[in-house]
């Protein structure tokens, strides 16, 4: 008889959910699925102009079911199913939905299944811009800056602002909603069968960083605050929380339903979900004042720093800190860049418009073949960008990039500003528009490290986890240039979902803690990037000049500007 234990953590990512069986004992990955969203694949409910970008719940729910499902085939299926003993997931975020009062996501009832605002409002969706700025403008008019466990800025990407603008451009979801609540709340609440959304355990990290919770409130900002904001928000505070948890407790066992479902136990615990950042610095083996850096589509940058040291102390235009959100005992702090991984991607996009629009229109080539060849193509393209850009001269060079194509993050909020780039001339090729987008990444991850130091909280390090971290080496070895630190890039593919099996061992009572499962389960690192101190003095200068450009674009962005420049 096998003493195994086996937990597995489920993470959610902007195009897909990963899930992965792990060995408690040492880590070791058992076995691993992924699940791409079919609806989102298919571009329904997103109007990228507009920024509007919405996930359909079933797109969750039949990847949860085939991922677990997947793993336990993959690993043996009944035979092994016995063994597993928790379940974590984590999710983007913010992205939160509306719900009735059985906690069920509108888009699920008869009438809402088509209706984009009825579904998850994605992280990176930014149709709330005029409503955080409401917020902002709003919050100067309490004595107590209910802004101050977020770094002072509310942004689009939160749960407020999404929740007030859908509300207002929508009467039927007002009229409906009993509540609203995260992904990272709900899938462990669906898991364990829940009918009554008062009795959902909400997250301490998604609460805490992006809906204002926090403890010096006893819970989240007054009435008051969201009534003088807009009347459609009166009692809507009531619908919501008080108490938070952290990711180490359970959120309760599996249902009959949900254990017949996918082969699974009822004594299988659901710990309470947390967002994939914050699980994933876990995952990677976070250490205090260490930055873990989940590079993807966009970043998500975690710190953690104990209390003490803190002594009350408030970083300026981060995404929060907040007590437990990563490590009890622990402020988490979190900022990040809302694009990354998407700048090289819309780059590819860019470059490859003939590929999309004309290849398959080409009179020399068959349809499928042609259609072979755009696949090919586009799989090789930035790695090929990667390895021209490598060799250029590290001379002066002019072309100068803003990595804001979705706005800026941190440090300090800003969602209406766009990218640019500059110093364009007849001898920009492809390679050097890309290292002049890869560059920009790197300088806005340095701003970053940049204000942490300006506001007294040390960098020491740099972890990388996520698809960017591993798979360039380009773009990491200039980051480490860049911020004239090292890089360590750990070692395990799915770091987040990792995390959420630590998490799922600690609430399963595997490990007492969370340190203790970061122990017994950590993977250790692959690689460490150091920076090369000859391109110290260009890269210097060339950050300088990235600063500048962007207080110009900041400029010119206020509303009191003429559109054209004179």
């Amino acid at each position: 008889m096998s003493t195994a234990n086996y937990v597995i953590g489920v993470d959610y990512g902007t195009d897909s959910v990963r899930s992965v069986l792990v060995d408690t004992a040492n880590g070791k990955e058992i076995s691993a699925s992924v699940f791409l969203y079919p609806r989102w694949q298919k571009g329904l409910y997103c109007k990228p102009s507009i920024n509007q970008f919405r996930q359909h719940p079933l797109d969750y729910v039949e990847g949860l079911t085939h991922t677990i499902k997947d793993c336990l085939a993959k690993a043996g299926g009944v035979d092994i199913a016995h063994l597993v003993k928790g379940i974590s997931i984590d999710t983007t975020g913010s992205s939160p939905v509306a719900v009735d009062a059985s906690g069920t996501p509108l888009a699920l009832k008869p009438g809402f299944e088509e209706n984009p605002n009825a579904m998850f409002v994605l992280w990176k969706d930014h149709t709330a811009v005029k409503e955080a700025a409401e917020i902002n403008e709003h919050a100067t008019k309490f004595p107590v800056n209910y802004l101050k466990y977020v770094g002072g800025i509310y942004s689009s990407e939160w749960f407020w602002s999404k929740l007030l603008r859908i509300l207002r451009i929508d009467s039927s979801i007002e009229k409906n909603a009993e509540s609203w609540v995260e992904h990272c709340d709900w899938i462990p609440f669906l898991l364990t069968g829940g009918t009554d959304v008062a009795t959902m355990k909400r997250s301490r990290c998604a609460a805490g960083h992006k809906a204002l919770w926090a403890e010096e409130f006893d819970g989240l900002p007054p009435e008051s605050f969201f009534s003088s904001l807009d009347p459609l928000l009166a009692g809507f505070r009531e619908k919501l929380f008080v108490d938070t948890y952290t990711s180490d407790v359970s959120a309760g066992t599996l249902s009959e339903e949900w254990a017949e479902k996918l082969g699974l136990g009822t004594d299988v615990v659901i710990g309470v979900g947390a967002f994939d950042a914050h699980m994933g610095a876990v995952g990677g083996q976070i250490e205090p004042y260490y930055l873990s850096k989940v590079m993807g589509t966009s970043t998500c940058d975690i710190l953690v720093a104990p209390n003490q040291d803190l002594h009350g102390k408030l970083i300026n235009g981060i995404c929060g800190q907040v007590n437990g959100s990563v490590i009890l005992g622990m402020a988490g702090l979190e900022a990040g860049q809302s694009a990354f991984g998407d700048v090289y991607a819309w780059f590819k996009n860019l470059i490859s418009w003939p590929l999309n629009h004309l290849l398959t229109e080409s009179e020399l080539i068959d349809e499928a073949t042609a259609v072979a060849l755009k696949e090919e193509l586009e799989g090789k393209i930035i790695a090929n960008l990667s390895k021209q850009a490598e060799v250029l001269e590290d001379d002066n060079y002019a072309e100068l990039a803003i990595d804001w194509l979705n706005g800026r993050r941190t440090p300090d909020a800003n969602q209406e500003l766009k990218g640019a780039i500059t110093g364009l001339g007849l001898g920009t090729d492809a390679p050097r528009f890309f290292r002049a987008l890869a560059a920009a990444t790197c300088f806005g991850a340095k701003a970053i490290v940049d204000r942490f130091k300006e506001q007294g909280v040390p960098v020491k390090g740099i972890i990388g986890i996520g698809g960017v971290a591993k798979k360039s080496s380009y773009i990491m070895q200039m980051m480490a240039d860049v911020l004239e630190m090292p890089i360590r890039i750990h070692r395990f593919e799915h770091t987040c979902a990792l995390g959420a099996a630590m998490f799922a061992a600690v609430a399963a009572g595997i490990y007492p803690t969370i340190e203790d499962a970061m122990a017994a389960m950590g993977t250790g690192f692959e690689k460490e990037y150091k920076p090369n101190v000859k391109k110290q003095k260009m890269y210097r200068m060339h950050y300088q000049q990235y600063l500048g450009l962007g207080r110009y674009l900041e400029r010119y962005n206020k509303k009191d500007v003429k559109p054209y420049l004179s």
